[in-house]
C-alpha cells in the first residue's frame, strides 16, 4: 500500500466492474490497525484522536507491548511512501480471526518481495525487520503475535465507536445504491473522490496513478482510522480495494421525556433515530447500533414499517431500512446528520 502526499489515482471501470463493485460488509481489522499506526505517528484527527493516542500509548506500555510496536509494527507501516500489502489481507473481510491467520500464512516469497520494496522506499531500521525480510518463520509468527496484541490492546476498547461510525457510513452508501444505483453511490464519495464515468478520480499519494479493474470490480472499505486521502493496494494482481476516510457523525440519542418515545416506545424511538442518523442501515447494523438482539431489531422495524415510518428494501441477502417522509416528520428532522470534525 502507499500513503503520503496528495496526488491522483484514476480507477477505470467497465460495465462488468460496476456490477461487481461492493461495499465491505464489516469494519476491516487490519486496515484499522494500519490506519491507527499512522495516527500514532502523526498528530492529526483532532481531540478524539488525541485522546485515543494518549490512551493507546499508556495501554501499550502497561501491556508490555510498546517496544514491540515501536520496533516492528510502526517501521512496517510508516507514514509513506509505502507499506507492504500483506499487512491488509482481503481475508480480513471474513472476520478478525481470519485476518490474523491470513497475515501469518502469507507466502514467504511474497513477504520477502514486499519487504524488499519497503527496504528500497523506506529502509529497514530494526534487526527484527531484517529477519522478516528473509522470510524467517519465527519472525512472521512474532509479527502475528504483536499484531494480535496491539489490536486487542488499543483497538478492542475503541471498537464500539469504530463500529458505530462505519455502520453509519455503510448505511449511507447502501441507501444511495438502493435509490440510485451504483453510479449514484460512487457520486456520493466526494470530495475525496469524484465519479467521472467511467473513471473514479481519487485524491491519492504524490504523482499520477491508474488502476484498471479489468472486470474484477472494486471493494469499497470505509475506515475509521484512515484520514486525509484514500489508500489502495500497490500490487494490482491482488483483489482491488479502496480504503477511504469515513465521515464521523454525531450519535443520535433519545432524550428523557422525548414525546416520540412516549408515542412508540423508547426502543422503537431509538431505532427510528438510528435509521435516520445513518440515512439507512441494515437490520444487523441496526442491532449493533441500538445494542439490541437481531430478532428485536427485526421485529421493531416490522412494526415501524407497518406504521409507515420506515421503508425496507432487500439488497442481496440484507434488508436496508430507511426513514420515510412521515417518519422524518415525526422525529422532527431530516435524515442527514451534520458531520463532526474529529
Amino acid at each position: 500500500m502507499t500513503s503520503g502526499d496528495k496526488g491522483t489515482l484514476r480507477i477505470v471501470f467497465t460495465a462488468q466492474d460496476l456490477a461487481r463493485t461492493r461495499v465491505a460488509a464489516r469494519a476491516d481489522l487490519t486496515w484499522e490497525m494500519v490506519g491507527s499506526l499512522h495516527r500514532l505517528q502523526i498528530r492529526d484527527g483532532g481531540a478524539v484522536m488525541t485522546r485515543w493516542r494518549r490512551r493507546a500509548r499508556a495501554d501499550l506500555a502497561a501491556a508490555g507491548l510498546l517496544n514491540d510496536v515501536r520496533s516492528t509494527l510502526i517501521p512496517l507501516a510508516p507514514r509513506g511512501p509505502y507499506f507492504p500489502d500483506f499487512l491488509t489481507p482481503i481475508e480480513a473481510q471474513a472476520g478478525h480471526e481470519q485476518a490474523l491467520q491470513a497475515l501469518s500464512h502469507t507466502p514467504r516469497v511474497r513477504v520477502r518481495h514486499e519487504m524488499e520494496l519497503l527496504r528500497a522506499r523506506a529502509g529497514l531500521p530494526t534487526s527484527s525487520l531484517e529477519d522478516l525480510a528473509r522470510g524467517d518463520e519465527r519472525s512472521i509468527r512474532r509479527l502475528e503475535r504483536v499484531a494480535a496484541g496491539y489490536c486487542q490492546t488499543v483497538l478492542s476498547p475503541h471498537w464500539p465507536e469504530v463500529d458505530r461510525v462505519l455502520a453509519q457510513e455503510r448505511g449511507l452508501l447502501l441507501r444511495h445504491l438502493a435509490t440510485g444505483g451504483i453510479e449514484r453511490m460512487l457520486s456520493h464519495l466526494e470530495p475525496v473522490m469524484r465519479w467521472r464515468p467511467p473513471v473514479l478520480e481519487v485524491d491519492y499519494v504524490a504523482g499520477r496513478h491508474e488502476l484498471s479493474l479489468r472486470g474484477r470490480g472494486l471493494t469499497l472499505i470505509p475506515s475509521y482510522f484512515c484520514r486525509m486521502t484514500p489508500v489502495a493496494l500497490v500490487d494490482q494482481r491482488l483483489p482491488p480495494v479502496l480504503v477511504y476516510p469515513a465521515a464521523h457523525h454525531v450519535s443520535p440519542a433519545v432524550a428523557a421525556g422525548d414525546p416520540l418515545a412516549a408515542l412508540v416506545g423508547r426502543t422503537r424511538a431509538e431505532i427510528l433515530h438510528r435509521i435516520a442518523a445513518t440515512s439507512g442501515c441494515t437490520t444487523s447494523e441496526l442491532a449493533r447500533l441500538a445494542e439490541v438482539p437481531l430478532a428485536t431489531a427485526s421485529e421493531h422495524t416490522r412494526v415501524l414499517r407497518q406504521a409507515g415510518l420506515v421503508a425496507s428494501t432487500r439488497q442481496a441477502n440484507q434488508m436496508l431500512h430507511q426513514v420515510t417522509e412521515l417518519g422524518e416528520g415525526l422525529i422532527g428532522r431530516r435524515s442527514s446528520v451534520p458531520g463532526e470534525d474529529v
